[in-house]
């Protein structure tokens, strides 16, 4: 993984505004998409962008590390970690899979990874993720708009 400068189109040399690197642990789904939603905030253009794999960090933006709270998903995540080299330490967004708190051994591993990462935020199990369409739709309901102004704040540092 390395980062590089990221323009709006193949040809064009007008830099884009990109503050987050979002990188899927366990592959693309509602979870990671609702997640880059959150991050883009109400600014009207994109501040985050799901990179497909093997995709460049591009210049400046903050990687981020999405992951579930399955021990499999933590596993996953640390030897991520393992690989990742000299880059910017990573955020890791721990989004809830269920109602109950992770397993003990998830919790002990990302306690145990958090001098590798930037800093951990955790979005919290959300069951209309399970009933929409996409994002957009997500973000329509309250708990969902919530969970975002405290992602966002979380990332910020505010």
């Amino acid at each position: 993984m390395t980062t590089q400068p990221v323009t709006s189109t193949p040809g064009s040399t007008a830099p884009v505004a990109l503050r987050y690197a979002l990188m899927p642990i366990n592959g693309y789904g509602i979870a990671v998409a609702t997640v880059a939603r959150m991050l883009d905030g109400d600014s009207g253009s994109p501040r985050a962008r799901v990179l497909a794999p093997g995709e460049y960090i591009p210049y400046g933006a903050a990687p981020v590390l999405v992951a579930d709270t399955t021990l499999y998903s933590v596993t996953c995540l640390e030897e991520t970690l393992l690989r990742w080299g000299p880059l910017p330490k990573p955020w890791l967004v721990w989004v809830a899979d269920a109602p109950t708190r992770p397993v003990q051994d998830a919790r002990f591993l990302v306690r145990a990874l958090e001098g590798r990462l930037a800093g951990v935020a955790k979005v919290p199990y959300l069951p209309v993720l399970r009933a929409v369409k996409g994002p957009d739709e997500a973000l329509e309901y309250k708990d969902v708009q919530s969970a975002a102004e405290k992602l966002r704040r979380t990332m910020e540092r505010k």
